[in-house]
């Protein structure tokens, strides 16, 4: 019974009853006294500024709630505690950057990281809220040397910089459930970060989408890329990492580029659709599987194997124009592109399982000299290639004409 009635009393009421019958009651004393490791959360509604919210977090870290509103700034918010989370009101809460020297609206990093790019500091969380730029401001968010990053639910605009910035956050980057968009760099810019998850963003009409450099297993799943004023995906100097299940769209670039000793990287079960140049363009790629997708309408070629790779491959692939049967198509004369395989001068290359239909102006083009190709179980429908050039043998080389 005295349970029952302290579930139906106010905190209110239950302090004056502590009061009135004292703590042994057994009703007034429940949810009394101050939880043991716990810190008061910093509600920032009742500060000057955002940045005075953010100084009065106390070294062990808290957390930072953001009200509702529009929060103009003019100079850098800056975080240097770690275990961090700091919370808004979703799209309610909206930090405006009015800085016109190319300065970032957040940055987070150690204190001292300057004088040692080695600092790093641990376990902060951005989440619900939005930041927005102007062509003159720099990057949304520039994190440096924070381990264990989670950017969550965060809109990032029309910044003219990077949307976020990612510098030797090396242990355990995610950014999910973001919106990242209209920014003049690049959408997301990872450099040197390792074991990174980006899943479940939009990506809208930035110069590229993504850079990930000198990193390392990039987790790349169910995100959406459109419109972007360059290219898609840029790996540089990565190893282990998988792109899968995003959909890549109308770049006017390239939509995946592997380039500078990228190893040992899938790229599988992809939609990459009427990019504008070329699909996906293995520059400097070695160990990389390329498997399940669809590369409907790429204008100029699907997929381009240059001279520095080898070791790929191609399976279970789909190069296709717009037929959508019974000899229809369902894009208008004059954009129904779609492009094939480019061999350029490359080696140890498995090329099975896959369609091409319509693709011009070969489903394969070799290039230069080709050696050790298989060509096997493949359908070409509607196509030229120079695939008959390509020995079907393990041992089997070529050099074309």
């Amino acid at each position: 019974m005295q349970r029952s009635l302290a579930l139906l009393l106010t905190p209110a009421l239950l302090a004056l009853m502590w009061v009135v019958f004292g703590p042994d009651s057994g009703i007034a004393h429940q949810g009394q006294g101050r939880l043991p490791g716990a810190r008061p959360t910093i509600e920032a509604i009742n500060f000057p500024n955002l940045q005075a919210a953010l100084d009065a977090l106390p070294p062990e870290g808290g957390m930072v709630i953001l009200p509702a509103g529009t929060f103009e700034i003019k100079a850098p918010l800056k975080l240097h505690s770690e275990d961090v989370c700091i919370q808004g009101s979703g799209t309610a809460t909206h930090i405006k950057n009015l800085a016109e020297n190319g300065s970032p609206a957040i940055v987070i990093e150690p204190a001292d990281y300057e004088g040692d790019p080695r600092a790093r500091i641990w376990r902060i969380k951005l989440s619900n809220f939005r930041i927005t730029g102007n062509v003159q401001s720099g990057h949304g968010i520039a994190a440096r040397g924070v381990n264990e990053l989670f950017i969550e639910g965060v809109t990032v605009s029309e910044h003219g910089g990077d949307g976020i910035m990612l510098e030797n956050c090396y242990e355990d980057p995610r950014i999910c459930n973001s919106l990242i968009t209209y920014n003049k760099g690049t959408g997301l810019n990872l450099i040197g970060c390792h074991d990174i998850v980006v899943a479940a963003n939009q990506f809208e009409e930035n110069q590229d989408a993504l850079h990930c450099i000198d990193g390392f297993n990039l987790c790349m799943t169910g995100n959406c890329l459109d419109d972007h004023l360059g290219n898609g995906v840029v790996i540089e100097n990565t190893y282990g990492s998988i792109v899968s299940g995003n959909m890549i769209e109308e770049c006017q670039g390239t939509g995946i580029i592997l380039d500078r000793d990228c190893y040992g990287i899938a790229l599988s079960a992809n939609v990459i659709a009427h990019e504008f140049t070329d699909g996906i363009d293995l520059r400097d790629a070695h160990g990389i599987t390329v498997s399940a997708n669809s590369f409907p309408i790429v204008q100029r070629h699907a997929l381009i194997i240059g001279p520095a790779s080898a070791r790929i491959a191609v399976t279970g692939n789909s190069f296709a124009d717009s037929t959508i049967g019974l000899g229809e198509e369902r894009r208008l004369e004059g954009d129904r592109q779609a492009g094939g395989v480019v061999l350029d001068g490359t080696r140890d290359i498995a090329l099975s399982g896959n369609v091409f239909s319509g693709v011009r102006p070969r489903a394969v083009e070799v290039r230069g000299e080709v050696q050790r190709v298989t060509f096997d179980g493949n359908v070409l429908v509607d196509v030229e290639s120079d695939h008959e050039q390509l020995i079907d043998s393990k041992l089997g080389e070529l050099v074309s004409p």
